[in-house]
This record gives structure tokens, sequence and C-alpha cells, in this order.
């Protein structure tokens, strides 16, 4: 039964076809941004089928993928051809190396971003994008955002689904009479005719190519040939094929069917599948496989794909190795695993379980129900149940049903799907580190070539984990230290309001250097500082940690002085690190406020009648380069109602973006804030920062707000 499609999700459906009709491109694809931001994750594929753009499924906001960029750095992105993609984006490159022109826009409504576009050209486009393409895309993209913030203004933002949305164009309509012509045409051609669809599946075959095949027709009609005839499971097959998709060029191959007939195979793509011509070339030498019997049963492929083949396997053995080589900590691993994998596989459910503590924990998973995920959330490696024995004993599981699983392991309980099920161990450096479990939609057998499949992947993925598992460990540790050096409360000063949020980066091992103070001097009086040490390591957070220190035993004097006490306290430590720092003094009974800042950005001031700019700060040198250096006071008025943000770099800086365009940014942003709210307003803040960008950097906010 085919799975309800939300109105919205065809809507986009729709705009994505239409702009690939005006702009002659052959592939689309749909990335949504769910609420908690992290990562796109595709929801409408048009042009090519569900197994060639498995890989890139979910992808975040930080991968090397042209559509993260785009969204990241709110830009079209474009990319000429193979060699460009190849030089820009090595992993997708290495998956795809075929000729084809890409571009990708952000999916943005009212500055937020809601998804991303990506459209392919086939083989030839010239190398730019002309301006009726460039402005048949933005208007694409501006209706699709158009539908999604509708809907999330509704109350029902659209999420992605299991699987996403197939929105192929449908192909030429034609009554009785040209379907019987044409039929005869390809009949009266030398050697045999047949088509497949945009999903692989043969849709017609002529007499002549059956028997050229070795299969009766109704044998091949609604199959994979792949699948129906295992000969073609050959990786030149899978690569000629994946490049008539891609390019939109014929293609073509010599394949041998058992014992020695050769067959030459052309493949002709348009938009709405590939057209396949069969000749017959002299045979080659028998090679000793026996013939299969056209009475012989073909193996069907289910909607679903089945565990991959020789061919499809090295495509998602090399994408998933790639994908590991950027992914940090447990979750980012398992994360990718259970949401790329799965369609990869053909599963309709993964678990991956990581061992620690005698128990095995689940870490992540995908398509299993809520009943089986409590279940396996913490299982006792004494447990009697096929996760368990998978990890204790090192070897692989396999069960054709859910029936033959439960009748070995009545522990195991009832379990969706009912059909085949695979634990495989999970081994890293000769040790098992935890299991990995599979569920299928129906019963099948695993022939020995596709065990080796599964064990290969769970060898990639153990490593991964293992890594991964050492990534936490290490990046626990120095957070720790990093928190433990940040103030763990602010201070309650009669007449000011004050939030600060501090994020560490959201890449990288190290820890920075960001830090914070709010400093109570009296009943009316405070001092807030914030700055950036230069580094992300223990020697910046041990850095950071006595720059704190330093202003806060001077905090009382006046800013200046401040700062120079502790530029020459930096000096004679002789850290061989430079910090930044802003220091400002509030006096809430004359409502004004002293800063002084060493080369660090000026903050911005909302004032109350709701304009927000930059303060016009003098910039003093950064501390710790020159003990005669001096730092100038600048005094600002503070009326009741005004808000002051002070912020680090981390929290403005995009790649490829201005500095002054995302400060403008955050301006804007606090503009359209509720004041009276500032815990909401700094939350608000952060969130749009890690949602727009991946962030190399840590950030942290101050905001301050006087009332009467």
């Amino acid at each position: 039964m085919e799975r309800s499609v939300r109105r919205e999700t065809r809507e986009l459906g729709a705009a994505l076809t239409a702009a690939m009709e005006r702009t002659g491109a052959s592939v689309g694809m749909v990335y949504l941004l769910p609420p908690e931001g992290r990562a796109l994750r595709l929801a409408v594929l048009s042009g090519v089928p569900l197994d060639i753009a498995a890989p890139w499924t979910r992808v975040a906001l930080g991968d090397p993928v042209p559509v993260a960029d785009a969204v990241a750095q709110a830009r079209l992105v474009w990319l000429a051809d193979q060699e460009e993609m190849a030089r820009r984006y090595p992993r997708p490159g290495l998956v795809l190396p075929y000729r084809f022109s890409l571009a990708a826009l952000p999916l943005t409504a009212d500055g937020t971003p809601w998804g991303g576009l990506v459209v392919l050209w086939p083989a030839g486009h010239p190398p730019t994008l002309s301006p009726e393409e460039a402005e048949a895309l933005r208007t694409g993209a501006g209706r699709m955002a158009d539908v999604l913030r509708t809907a999330a203004g509704a109350g029902a933002p659209l999420l992605p689904g299991p699987q996403p949305f197939l929105a192929h164009s449908p192909g030429p309509a034609s009554d009785a009479g040209q379907a019987a012509a044409a039929l005869a045409f390809a009949d009266r051609l030398p050697g045999g005719s047949c088509a497949l669809d945009l999903d692989g599946r043969v849709t017609f075959v002529t007499r002549t190519a059956a028997e050229l095949l070795g299969l009766p027709e109704e044998r091949l009609v609604g199959t994979f040939p792949w699948e129906a005839l295992p000969w073609l499971d050959a990786p030149v097959v899978e690569d000629r094929y994946r490049a008539a998709l891609i390019s939109r060029e014929t293609t073509a191959f010599t394949a041998v069917r058992p014992p020695g007939h050769r067959l030459r195979f052309r493949l002709h793509p348009d938009a709405t599948g590939i057209s396949v011509r069969v000749i017959p070339l002299p045979d080659a030498p028998e090679a000793g496989s026996r013939p299969r019997s056209a009475r012989e049963p073909a193996r069907r492929r289910s909607a679903t794909p089945a565990v991959p083949g020789r061919a499809g396997t090295l495509y998602h053995l090399m994408h998933l190795a790639a994908m590991f080589t950027e992914a940090v900590g447990v979750r980012d691993v398992a994360e990718r695993t259970a949401e790329q994998m799965t369609p990869a596989l053909g599963a309709r459910s993964l678990a991956l379980l990581l061992a620690g503590d005698g128990r095995l924990r689940l870490v992540g998973h995908s398509g299993c129900d809520p009943d089986l995920a409590e279940r396996l959330h913490s299982v006792p490696v004494g447990a009697g149940t096929p996760e368990v024995r998978a990890f204790t004993g090192g070897t692989p599981l396999f069960f054709q049903s859910a029936r033959e699983l439960r009748a070995a392991y009545p522990s195991a309980g009832e379990r969706t799907p009912e059909g085949a099920w695979a634990f495989v161990p999970l081994i890293a450096s000769g040790r098992p580190v935890g299991s990995l479990a599979l569920g299928f939609d129906r019963p099948r057998g695993f022939h020995s070539p596709e065990r080796a499949v599964l064990s290969s992947l769970a060898g990639l993925i153990a490593q991964a984990l293992d890594r991964a598992r050492l990534y936490d460990a290490k990046h626990d540790l120095v957070h720790s230290l990093q928190a433990g050096l940040l103030p763990h409360g602010l201070p309650r000063v009669s007449g000011l309001d004050v939030a600060a949020r501090y994020l560490p980066a959201a890449v990288g091992m190290d820890v920075g250097g960001d830090f914070y103070d709010v400093i109570r001097l009296g009943d009316t009086t405070c001092a807030v500082t914030i700055g950036d040490v230069q580094g992300h390591n223990v020697d910046a957070a041990a850095l950071m940690g006595q720059v704190r220190t330093a202003v806060h035993a001077t905090a009382g004097a006046p800013p200046g002085e401040v700062l120079a006490r502790t530029n020459r306290l930096l000096l004679d430590l002789d850290p061989g690190l430079f910090t930044s720092c802003l220091y400002a003094q509030l006096d809430l009974a004359r409502h004004s406020a002293v800063l002084a800042t060493a080369g660090h950005p000026p903050p911005l001031c909302r004032h109350p009648d709701g304009r927000t700019a930059s303060l016009d700060v003098p910039p003093g040198l950064l501390l710790g380069i020159d003990a005669t250096a001096t730092y100038p006071e600048t005094e600002v008025p503070l009326p009741p109602g005004t808000l002051l943000a002070l912020f680090t770099d981390g929290l403005v800086e995009v790649p490829g973006v201005h500095f002054d365009t995302t400060t403008a940014d955050l301006a804007a942003r606090i503009s359209r804030g509720d004041p009276t709210d500032l815990d909401a307003l700094a939350d608000a803040v952060v969130e749009h920062a890690c949602r727009t960008a991946p962030r190399n950097d840590d950030m942290a906010l101050v905001l301050l707000r006087t009332h009467p």
C-alpha cells in the first residue's frame, strides 16, 4: 500500500519538476532542515532511483557537500563539470565520477533557512549557469520555501518522511494503436529491445530480447535486470547504468550470458527511463558455468532494494569509508550509519549497539518500533538475545524470518518487521565493540556474497565507532576543563537583567579559549567582560582562566587600566598566545557605561526605541603584544530599556560571508526579539547561529538590559 503523502510534499514535488522542466535539468533533490537544524534530510527526489541518492539522504551542515555549503553560506553553489566537483568536493566526486553540471541553492524565507535544492544537468551543459536558468531556480526555491514557511506557520511543519517522495516526470501517453505499432516496430529491428523506468525496473521487452537474455518475457517485466539475471550483477554494468542516468549520455557494455553467449548492450537514457538495445556477438569460450533454464524462477526485487550485490556494494563501501573519515563522535557515526545505511542495504530497520560497562547500549537506530528500541536501550552482555550472542561470539547470525528467529531465541520477543533478520558483530582491531541488527520486510535467505557485504560494512562501522569513542572521551575531558573555568552563575544586580550562553565549537576535538564574566562591584555598579584566547588547546584554556582571574582581580579600576594591567601580566607569563578582551563598567544609578577593548568586536546596543547598532569603541592592541599598550575608554549612555550584546567572533563568523554582514544579521535578530525575555532571546540567537552555518569556533554571548 502506498504511503500517504502530505499535500505540501506533493507541492514541493510539483515545484521541483517545474524548475527542472524550465531549466532542462535531469535530476532534482529537495532537502528539508528539521527544527533541530543539525542536518539536511532528502524529502523529494526526481530523475534517478533512490539507490543512487541513498548516500545523500542525510547531509550534515558541516559536510563537504554542495547543498550543505549552499544552506550554511546562504548562496548558490555552481559546479560546471566533473573535474570541478572532484576538486572542490572529493567525496561525492569519488562516488559519482560522471559528466554532469550541478547547482545547489538554499530554501530561505524571511531570513530563515528551511532546506536546500539541488539540480543536475546532463553532460554538455555550458560552463556557466544562464540568467534564465538561475532565475527559474530562484523562483522554484522561493516557491518551495513559501510552502515550508506556510506549513510551519500553521503549526504543522513539514518533516522528512522515512523515504524521499519520488516525483519522476511521467512518460508520454499513447493510445492502443500507437502502442501496437511501437511493439511491431521494435520487433522488426535486428537484435532485441527493452525499456527500464527511472527506478531500473524492466517495463517492456521484445521477444528477441527475452530469447537473448535467456528468460521469458513474463519473467523479466517488473524485475530489476541485475536481479533477474545474476550475470548482469557486475561492476561495469552498474557503472554504465549509473553513467547513463546521471550524464544522460548513451553508454554501452558487453556481458557474457553463461555459458559463453556474448551480448552487447547500448543504453539510451532520457527523462523518463532508459531504452536498451541488445545485440548478440560471437560467443566467448565456455567458462564452465551452467546456463540457467528459462523455466528457472527469476529472483524478484521489491520496491526497497535488497542487500546490494557486488556492483552496488563498491559504491556503498566507498561512500561509507569516505563518510567515516569526516564523522566525529559516537553520536555522529551512529546517526550517519542508521540514516544512510538503512536505505542502502534495503533494510526496514537498523539498530546499532555499542558495548560498555557490561552492557550493550543502543547508540543509533532507524525504522525500529518503540517497543524494540526500548528493549535494546540497554542489554546486559549476559542476556540470551541474538544481539548479545553476535557480540560475545564474534560471528554473525542470520535468520530467514522472524519466526525462525523466535524459534532460536524465544527471548527475542515479537519483532517488526516480520521478515529476515541479521545480527553482525562490530569488530575493531580484533576485538568486538558492539553489534549491528538489521530487519527486512520479507523472509529471505542470505547468500555468501551478501554475508560478506554485511561483514565488510560492519567492520567499517566498528572502526569508526572505536575512533569516535576515543574522540568523545577527550572531548568530554577538555570541555569539562573549560566549563570549570567559566562562571557557574551570574550575580544579581539591581536594575539589570543578564543572560549568558557558551557553546563549544561544532567540530574539532580541542578546548577553546572563549570566556566571559559578570562581576558585581556594588549595589548599582557591575563589570562585564568577554574575550577570546588565541588557539584551541589546553594551553588556551589555561591562559583563559588566568586572564579571567586577572580581570576579576583588578575589576573596579577604570576599564582602560584593567586591560593594561592584564596585558602586563600576560607578557610576564609569556604564554606565546594573544587574547582579545572587552571590558565594560556599568553604573546603573547614573545610567551610563564606560568601555575599553583590546582588539575585541564592539558590543551591539539595542536602544529603547528598538534600533540596534554596534557601539563605536576605539580598539586597542590585543593583550600579550606590547607592555606599553594603552586602551582608550569610551562612555555611553544607558537609559532604562537599553540592551547590550557582547559576543565572541565565533557567533558571527560564517565562511565566505563578510564579518560586517553577519554582524548586521545579528543586530537585526536582536531588534526583532523580545528584550524583556533575555533567556529566550539568547537561545534564539544561538540557535540561529547553529542553524545557518557549521561553527568551527566556540561562541559566547552575554546580554544585559537595564530597567528602572
